[in-house]
């Protein structure tokens, strides 16, 4: 409903909710994390090379005759990429036909489109360069530290188009509103994840027999770099995960709304099960199973991170600039 402020004369729009769009854009969220997960899943089973060293193609065929167990993980996963690129899309093409020019839910669907196109390009370029099954090279561990940052900024931005869709008037983001700790979480959060990958492909190429053996391997000068590096992320991630539950709590007493208390409760939870997830992780020896509830905790405390800073950065406009009393 278009609403004429009598005291600035500024035409605005007071946007309704959009329920709809914002179940599809949850939805399309929830398929990205299963996503994510059955990727790691093809690196962990090493699975990468299923369909060779061709892209698009899956061993020079568009649909693989007589596949391979590896072959089938890495194809259904291509295919899921491809579902997942094609829900984007649409979600982008639903935000700009509903919404506003500059609108929040716009932008955050633009940026969606934009890292989802850049995970396909990413991903593509695992197989091209041959950066799966047994490749062990400082090049492999860059390219999935990279392929790792993007594919978080698509989750975020893919929260943010869902969150915003649920607002029932326009709304500004203001970054100096966020307490400098809190803006200091994401950062955080990335570098552990970053650690989180090269602990994770290091677990995949060099298992070890036993914890004190994969201790030995850990100190050991004459090692794999990829071996040594895992000892960093948990070291880390304990600091990280302290330090996000602290930031949680603290922004409880001074959460702009309810669902920014949710929030910051939900990161404080999230927190504390991931340390408690990592330390089994590591008793257990990484087992494929267990990496994959790692990363999905690790997926679901970045999603509740994003949504605490959108909410604590949020600032709902004036209602005289929306003509209301």
């Amino acid at each position: 409903m278009a609403t004429l402020s009598a005291h600035t004369g500024v035409l605005r729009v007071a946007e309704a909710a959009h329920p709809r769009f914002q179940t599809f854009a949850w939805g399309v969220l929830g398929w990205n994390v299963l996503v994510v997960l059955w990727g790691a899943y093809v690196r962990a089973s090493g699975s990468g090379a299923g369909c060779g060293s061709h892209w698009p193609l899956c061993n020079g065929e568009v649909l693989p005759h007589a596949p391979r167990l590896e072959t089938i993980i890495e194809f259904s996963h291509r295919l899921s990429s491809g579902a997942a690129a094609i829900a984007v899309a649409a979600l982008c093409i639903w935000a700009f036909r509903s919404f506003p020019k500059r609108h929040l839910v716009r932008q955050a669907a633009a940026l969606s489109l934009v890292f989802i196109l850049l995970e396909a390009l990413l991903g593509a370029g695992l197989v091209l360069f041959e950066y799966v099954d047994q490749n062990k090279s400082v090049g492999r561990a860059f390219y999935l530290s990279a392929h790792l940052v993007n594919t978080l900024l698509l989750l975020a931005a893919l929260t943010l188009t869902a969150l915003f869709a649920g607002r029932p008037a326009v709304r500004n983001l203001e970054i100096a509103r966020i307490p400098w700790l809190l803006l200091a979480a994401p950062v955080m959060a990335l570098l552990v994840s970053v650690t989180g990958v090269i602990a994770a492909l290091g677990d995949t190429l060099f298992p070890a027999a036993s914890l004190a053996a994969g201790l030995r391997q850990d100190i050991s000068a004459t090692t794999h770099f990829l071996v040594r590096l895992r000892v960093i992320h948990p070291a880390l991630a304990v600091a990280t995960g302290v330090f996000l539950a602290y930031v949680a709590m603290r922004s409880l007493r001074s959460a702009p709304s309810s669902l920014a208390r949710s929030g910051a409760g939900a990161v404080a939870i999230l927190a504390m099960v991931q340390l408690c997830g990592g330390a089994i992780n590591i008793a257990l020896l990484a087992p494929v199973w267990m990496q994959l509830i790692h990363l999905l905790v690790a997926d679901l405390l970045w999603i509740a991170l994003v949504v605490l800073l959108a909410e604590s950065a949020s600032r709902p406009l004036e209602s005289n600039v929306l003509g209301n009393p």
